[in-house]
């Protein structure tokens, strides 16, 4: 077997070597030392026979890496696919550390590599917002602050497409609570008239038992500036507030709720087969998002769990007080 430099870099009778694989170059004389010798194949392929020995003493640990990452690995796809494949390396991690396994983010990140396991990625936006130049605008009393110091106090709501067959459309809107992101409202129809939003507010209205003081906030929609919502709001005891004209960025927190829902309930296709099937996979998704899904800026807990940590927490600390 001829051994020296081919066109490509040092040919060694199984292939060409790239002079830029030390990893390689030290298989490459672990597979040939027999016949050639050590230190002659060091010296043609130009590394330091010290890092050939130190590479040869550690292979048991090498090789107990590998089992370990493999066994990780058939854990991480067991997660991945019981959440429909939508978990990337954070979430992952906080399942596996709740099931009992002592692991770190970047472990479970570099093992999802290894094994090309991925989490479902952003897709492209579609604006859904129709403003109507003519109607009465409401202040911005958020002002870009998605949060609130308990629940019921200020909720996001916002429209967003779902496509269906050829060219058929559903359309879900949403209310969500800045305080434990929990979704409490949301309607799908196949209309994105007014009475959508009047009906996620009304499903929002029976989940807390009164919206009586929060604040509502909302891009310019036309859905959302007409008459029979702004009554709607009144009657519910909830003040209105709109984002700038224009600014995803002032109602963020509803946009990225939209971008997650499409992505991991479409995982990359351009519609749902059917309406059944749209309707089906939305509510099965809405129902998880709300009780299993973890949510990164609560602690990896799901929007209720958060709810009810919270309360425990109130609770326990009622009394000190």
């Amino acid at each position: 077997m001829p051994v020296g430099f081919g066109p490509h870099g040092v040919m060694l009778g199984s292939g060409p070597l790239t002079l830029f694989d030390p990893a390689g170059f030290i298989r490459t004389v672990a597979h040939h030392q027999q016949r050639y010798g050590v230190k002659r194949l060091c010296q043609i392929l130009n590394i330091a026979r010290s890092s050939f020995y130190y590479w040869q003493s550690t292979a048991a640990d090498r090789a107990a890496r590998d089992a370990a990452d493999a066994a990780l690995a058939v854990r991480i796809r067991a997660v991945h696919a019981a959440h429909d494949g939508t978990y990337g390396a954070p979430r992952v991690t906080a399942e596996l550390r709740e099931a009992g396994q002592r692991v770190n983010r970047k472990r479970v990140a570099r093992v999802m590599r290894r094994y090309r396991i991925q989490g479902l990625r952003l897709r492209r936006r579609t604006k859904t917002t129709i403003c109507d130049p003519t109607a009465a605008k409401a202040p911005d009393l958020i002002g870009r602050d998605f949060t609130a110091p308990a629940v019921n106090q200020r909720y996001v709501g916002d429209i967003t497409y779902l496509p269906v067959g050829e060219r058929g459309f559903l359309y879900l809107a949403t209310v969500i609570d800045l305080h434990s992101r929990r979704l409490v409202g949301w309607a799908i129809a196949d209309h994105m008239r007014t009475d959508l939003v009047i009906d996620a507010l009304h499903a929002a209205q029976r989940t807390r038992g009164s919206l009586n003081g929060a604040i509502m906030h909302t891009d310019h929609g036309a859905q959302y500036t007409a008459k029979a919502f702004a009554a709607a709001c009144q009657n519910a005891g909830v003040r209105q507030s709109m984002s700038k004209v224009g600014s995803s960025a002032d109602n963020a927190l509803a946009e990225s709720f939209n971008a997650t829902f499409k992505r991991e309930t479409l995982q990359g296709r351009r519609a749902f087969t059917n309406e059944r099937e749209a309707r089906l996979t939305s509510f099965r998704w809405l129902h998880r998002y709300n009780t299993v899904r973890r949510h990164s800026r609560l602690g990896q807990q799901s929007p209720i769990n958060y709810e009810r940590s919270s309360r425990t927490t109130q609770a326990t600390l009622a009394p000190a007080a």
